[in-house]
């Protein structure tokens, strides 16, 4: 099942909702308290159903961690109408494809199937919402699945486990200090009961966003709709109160070792607001500013002038409650990682105290137009989008207006952003090593 979690090498692109033309869509509210976007495109024979739950790893218990991944996998397992194996057969014989991924935040599945097939994509998820299976032996099944992903895409990942030692030292009380996939002892302990209890809790009808895109009729969608989640039992409300954190005041210090690398790394991390704040939208724009391409100023200066570093960039990953802003390089040769470092800051104070230039201020623009563009350049995607825009931000039309908030940050902004988040005493240094490089 593909998920959410980061590597050093996929890290560096970060998805902007943008369109070129208004994205149409009309939502509403079943009476269970399940949110309904539909959006209606008949270019293509082709329909994306879609549900995106509000539930995500920083929802689980802390001694149970990976509650939120383990449900991607374990809701693939079968229902009351779906035998055990059947899930994906039931899909490609239809001549569909689905997938599911989770964060921090949300829990997204998804099928995209020929038009003609809408029922059966409304019925699979209907299914996994009323009538999932949730036995012992499922749970022993995905167990071991899930194990074998964290070896594959952390354990035996050439820096899959930077995220992890930058999270666990940025955030002390929110438990974005965990990560998605969580600890493995934890679901080994975890009981039946414990799952059922999660299931009950989090998916329900009202934490739920379904979004129906794509070449279908509004009227006959509607009426599936209504048929097949309509009886659906609302759960009860979810009340979230997450412990706040308090201001880094002080430069941290912290190293982590990864037997997978030779290569050391070098980490400056920054926490920053939440995803939903037009000074997130800023750090966005300096991050490409710094690292978008071999043309950006970082690459420029450490990898082809100076030849410092082979690899270098930035990563404003922006979350739900907080931010967290990570500068980073990979030395080359005897370079020391404090000088990586320094380099960073010289530019960093640059931006800081000058405006950027106004033609590197017009490459951004168009470097965020292109992106807006290709966002929403299929149905699949415009479903992702509308999903997410309404489960965490709370307003759907973002997915048309985004766009206008990046058109309109000014270079002062830039600035000013820089100079109130990227200090030093504002920040963790990690010195990502080679495991051989422990005393």
């Amino acid at each position: 099942m593909k998920r959410s979690i980061l590597t050093l090498a996929s890290v560096f692109l970060v998805a902007f909702s943008s369109n070129a033309q208004k994205v149409e869509f009309e939502e509403y509210d079943l009476n269970n308290g399940m949110h309904v976007i539909l959006h209606q495109d008949n270019a293509a024979p082709v329909v994306t159903t879609s549900v995106m739950y509000h539930v995500g790893a920083k929802d689980e218990q802390p001694d149970r961690t990976g509650m939120a991944h383990f449900f991607e996998h374990l809701l693939f397992e079968g229902t009351k109408n779906i035998k055990k194996g059947e899930w994906f057969k039931l899909v490609s014989s239809n001549g569909g494809k689905n997938n599911a991924n989770t964060t921090d935040d949300r829990t997204y599945y998804y099928e995209v199937f020929p038009s003609n097939k809408l029922e059966l994509g409304l019925w699979l998820e209907s299914e996994r919402l009323l009538h999932p299976i949730i036995k012992q032996e499922g749970v022993d099944t995905q167990n071991e699945v899930v194990k074998e992903e964290k070896r594959l895409r952390v354990d035996n990942q050439p820096y899959g486990r930077f995220l992890e030692y930058v999270k666990q030292n940025m955030f002390k009380k929110h438990p974005y200090k965990g990560t998605t996939i969580g600890k493995m002892a934890h679901l080994d302990d975890a009981t039946l009961e414990e799952f059922l209890a999660f299931n009950k809790k989090f998916y329900v009808p009202n934490n739920a966003t379904l979004v129906v895109a794509g070449d279908i009729d509004i009227a006959s969608a509607k009426k599936l709709i209504e048929d097949y989640f309509g009886p659906i039992p609302r759960g009860k409300d979810i009340e979230r109160s997450f412990p706040k954190e308090d201001p880094i005041t002080e430069a941290i210090s912290a190293k982590g070792y990864d037997s997978n690398i030779q290569i050391p790394a070098i980490m400056a991390a920054y926490r920053t607001p939440s995803m939903k704040t037009r000074d997130s939208r800023v750090l966005d724009m300096i991050s490409s500013y710094f690292s978008s391409g071999k043309s950006s100023i970082l690459y420029k200066k450490l990898v082809d002038t100076k030849k410092m570093a082979l690899q270098v960039g930035a990563i404003n990953l922006s979350q739900e409650d907080y931010g967290t802003y990570i500068l980073f390089g990979l030395p080359q040769g005897e370079t020391k990682l404090a000088d990586i470092i320094s380099e960073i800051d010289e530019e960093v104070l640059k931006m800081q105290t000058d405006l950027i230039s106004e033609k590197a201020y017009q490459k951004l623009q168009n470097q965020f137009e292109n992106n807006y563009v290709d966002s929403n350049s299929s149905v699949e995607g415009i479903a992702n989008s509308l999903a997410r825009y309404n489960v965490l931000y709370g307003d759907t039309n973002l997915i048309n207006t985004e766009i206008d908030i990046y058109r309109s940050i000014t270079r002062e902004e830039i600035r000013d952003v820089a100079k109130k988040y990227l200090n030093p005493n504002q920040r963790l240094i990690l010195e990502y090593l080679p495991e051989s490089a422990k005393q």
